[in-house]
């Protein structure tokens, strides 16, 4: 019996704050130990839950993570080369974790309209050894995928709970918060610098710095 990993990311969508991408390797017949400790999406748990669970988690599997910072985002969103925006970026950050895991067999939730482009962007980089399997909604339906989620998630708002400290709070980070575009309309009100925690690539951001 081999190993199964599982892939998923926190923060892709939002404007402020990293992408966070994580890994977690167990062996495959300790996969029902994580279901049994109630493992889901992460979207679907309490921040308390969450915590919780990190704990099980990390006391349970090996994990791993990959943080892309705005400025990478923006590099390739700028760049906007086509197949090389911000889905082969989380690709390649998802191949490094893979790589660090090494496990037999891994489950990806596709960033990718096209799941198996997804996965062989991936498979390409790593060159043999682990097989991937890429799917839609994969932390629905895999428990090594779920836990991926809950712990990229958790990596995730630790910090932008460390950049709200710093910065004055603004929300989740994402578009739709209304305290984020209230804390970004007062950033850039008589400025366009944007600092290095915040996505300048964005349509919000840009909209307001006045260069579209």
């Amino acid at each position: 019996m081999g190993t199964v990993a599982g892939v998923d990311d926190a923060g892709r969508g939002c404007v402020i704050g990293p992408l966070v991408v994580a890994g977690v390797l167990v062996e495959e017949g300790k996969v029902e130990d994580l279901r049994r400790l109630g493992v889901r999406d992460s979207k679907r748990l309490l921040p308390r839950k969450r915590e919780t669970l990190v704990k099980e988690i990390e006391r349970r599997a090996d994990c791993t993570y990959f943080e892309i910072p705005p400025w990478a985002i923006d590099h390739v969103v700028e760049r906007n080369r086509r197949l090389r925006k911000l889905n082969y970026l989380e690709a390649m950050a998802m191949a490094k974790v893979i790589r660090d895991l090494q496990p037999d067999k891994v489950y990806v939730d596709a960033s990718d309209v096209f799941p198996e482009r997804f996965s062989q962007q991936i498979s390409r980089v790593l060159r043999g050894g682990a097989t991937v399997i890429s799917e839609h909604q994969a932390d629905n339906k895999y428990a090594v995928v779920s836990a991926a989620s809950i712990i990229a998630k958790v990596r995730r708002d630790r910090i932008v709970a460390d950049l709200r400290k710093v910065n004055g709070d603004f929300g989740s980070g994402y578009c739709s918060d209304r305290k984020t575009v209230a804390f970004l309309e007062d950033w850039f009100n008589g400025t366009d610098l944007c600092p290095s925690f915040i996505r300048s690539s964005w349509a919000t951001v840009k909209r307001m710095r006045g260069s579209i």
